[in-house]
């Protein structure tokens, strides 16, 4: 039980704040016609979270990060989508507006995967903290301990899509949703300048 506990507490902690993985689920259940079209988004998060917590309580994570040029090139390139994602988010409108048009599948999955496996401080976060505090654990209680934090990751993806459609149910002329997305382009492009910060 322990395990379990301090699984969910560590990884409702970590994924919790504000940042540019959950602004992009978020705004995925608002501006898709229906919760099946926003599914790609969700489901590609959710693995990718699952990979990168399986990989760090394995500790094969702790290897990549011992590789100066891997973290540099893992920051450029997520520099690179963050600002690509920033204009494409910034010139979507919600379907209420009559404009524009949500953005597909595969984009979706672009997208997802560029600010979940190209974000150093997810990367950082889940292998300094998840992975560190995985240690303590060994069989049983490390198999429950991962599980936790999978399943915190995985419910509170589907429960931003959710919420994200609730908004759009209630925002019936669109005008919240431009809104939103206008202020996901800018915390997303200053999430890029942050990281340009970081490799200068």
């Amino acid at each position: 039980m322990e395990a379990v506990l301090h699984g969910i507490i560590l990884a409702f902690g970590l994924i919790l704040p504000l940042g540019v993985q959950n602004v992009f689920i978020f705004s995925q259940g608002a501006t898709q016609p229906n919760l099946v079209r926003a599914l790609p988004a969700t489901v590609t998060a959710a693995l990718c979270d699952t990979l990168m917590i399986l990989l760090a309580i394995l500790g094969l994570s702790a290897i990549v990060m011992q590789f100066e040029w891997l973290r540099v090139g893992l920051m450029g390139a997520g520099v690179i989508f963050l600002i690509y994602m920033g204009f494409a988010i910034w010139r979507s409108e919600p379907p209420a507006a009559g404009t524009g048009a949500p953005l597909p599948a595969c984009q979706q999955i672009i997208f997802a995967l560029s600010v979940s496996l190209l974000n150093p401080h997810a990367i950082v976060d889940i292998v300094g903290v998840i992975g560190t505090n995985a240690l303590k654990y060994i069989g049983t209680d490390l198999a429950l301990f991962t599980t936790a934090c999978i399943a915190v990751s995985v419910i509170w993806f589907f429960g931003l899509m959710l919420s994200g459609s609730i908004m759009k149910r209630l925002d019936g002329t669109g005008r919240l949703m431009r809104i939103f997305n206008k202020f996901s382009a800018l915390f997303i492009w200053g999430t890029a300048i942050y990281l340009f910060a970081g490799l200068v």
